[in-house]
């Protein structure tokens, strides 16, 4: 059951600050998302490809649809003409084969580059000298079919929200450092950081895209 009236709250607070709201769907049924969006929301966040492609059909056209987690390589075919934009690009493997699928089907597809902020290794993503380090070498310049919109992270799952500051501050000190270096920096708009239970932390730290799936739809 979603949460109707915090859904409509949260709204209002993102929309004052210019923050761009993903609902996480994860796990929930097509009517779960269909009563969400007659409620307003339009952009939905799914974390696995299968799952993503067997909602879509069911529902409406106008969805703008989000792949937050994890991509394998050989997914990549399957889902790059399905999404809006891929937040988890992790890896240059991953993004070279992304760039190589773009072209061989004659499109543009739009990607945030996964920072790991955190401190678990299980979380994914380019460290932040491996992602200056490919900067500066030109390493994303030569993209024809893939835009690069800007940077996601994940922070440390801890009470500890100085260390949760800290790791937002230091991905968006990141964001702003590759956005005055990019070449193509006028598309690189994107920082998506905050999810269920540290969003106003990441909004104060200059988040503009946060993904929610559990306030909004209940516990999974």
């Amino acid at each position: 059951m979603i949460d109707k009236k915090f859904y409509h709250t949260l709204s209002e607070q993102l929309e004052s600050k210019c923050v761009q709201l993903v609902a996480v769907s994860k796990t929930k049924s097509a009517e779960e998302i269909k009563s969400m969006y007659d409620e307003g929301q339009r952009i939905f966040g799914e974390n696995k490809v299968q799952e993503l492609l067997s909602k879509k059909p069911l529902l409406p056209s106008d969805i703008k649809w989000h792949l937050i987690g994890n991509l394998q390589s050989n997914k990549v075919k399957q889902i790059i003409s399905n999404v809006e934009l891929i937040h988890s690009v992790s890896s240059m493997k991953l993004l070279a084969e992304i760039e190589k699928q773009s072209k061989e089907l004659d499109i543009s597809t739009n990607i945030l580059l996964q920072v790991h902020i955190a401190t678990e290794e299980t979380k994914s993503g380019f460290t932040p000298d491996e992602l200056l380090s490919e900067l500066s070498s030109g390493s994303f310049d030569n993209l024809k079919n893939t835009n690069i919109h800007g940077l996601m992270g994940m922070a440390s799952f801890t009470h500890d929200n100085n260390q949760i500051k800290n790791e937002f501050k230091q991905l968006k000190s990141l964001f702003d450092k590759f956005k005055s270096e990019y070449s193509k920096n006028q598309d690189f708009k994107i920082l998506s950081m905050g999810m269920s239970g540290d969003y106003e932390l990441a909004i104060e730290a200059g988040s503009n895209m946060v993904r929610i799936g559990s306030l909004l739809f209940g516990a999974r």
